[in-house]
């Protein structure tokens, strides 16, 4: 199987998935209960948060959070719909093979890998290592959250790749450190972690 395609993500794909109350998939309170989360736990780590990168960033639901936060950073919205482009105005590009001309503080990438297939999750999980000199914040519905029903499959896209978790670990490891909550801390980074803030073996 092939990764989705940018006609998956029109109009009517936004508005199923977060316009429209009776079929969202969006709870602003979690998104700001998960933002201030991870904006705190770096602040906690004193890891500087200067230029941030949320690719897939969608209808851009980080900007604010990130913006009371680390009210000095930059935002750099990109986003693989055509359709969300236009209508936001965000940079065009794809987490495979998104290049930039510095690598970023903070990259956010939620609700984006498990659109992958498996080789391009591969390449995806390298590039947010090149992207990222700090700290990413991942979020991807695995193989194990649908088989213990963490995942309300009723509400999810059934076109859902279900990739093991052991799978993003595996390529995340080679350029992070994961500290728990769906962060990970850039090798690169200098940072000072207490072995139990590692979440796991190195």
């Amino acid at each position: 199987m092939t990764s989705a395609s940018d006609s998956w993500f029109d109009e009517a794909y936004y508005q199923r998935y977060y316009f429209d109350k009776k079929t969202s998939v969006v709870d602003p309170g979690h998104i700001e209960r998960l933002g201030t989360f991870v904006c705190s736990y770096l602040q906690y780590l004193r890891v500087p948060v200067r230029r941030v990168l949320d690719i897939g960033c969608g209808i851009g639901l980080w900007r604010e959070i990130v913006a009371r936060h680390f009210p000095a950073a930059s935002y750099q919205g990109v986003e693989f719909s055509e359709y969300l482009c236009g209508r936001f105005g965000w940079e065009r590009g794809s987490v495979v093979d998104y290049r930039a001309a510095q690598p970023f503080d903070l990259v956010i990438c939620q609700a984006v890998l498990s659109y992958l297939s498996a080789a391009d999750l591969k390449l995806a999980l390298r590039n947010l290592g090149r992207l990222s000199q700090g700290a990413l914040y991942v979020e991807s519905a695995t193989r194990e959250d649908h088989e213990r029903g963490t995942i309300d499959d009723d509400l999810a896209d059934p076109r859902l790749f279900r990739h093991p978790a052991a799978l993003y670990r595996q390529g995340l490891r080679e350029n992070f450190i994961e500290v728990g909550g769906g962060l990970w801390v850039s090798r690169k980074a200098e940072v000072p972690l207490f072995e139990l803030e590692r979440a796991g073996s190195r």
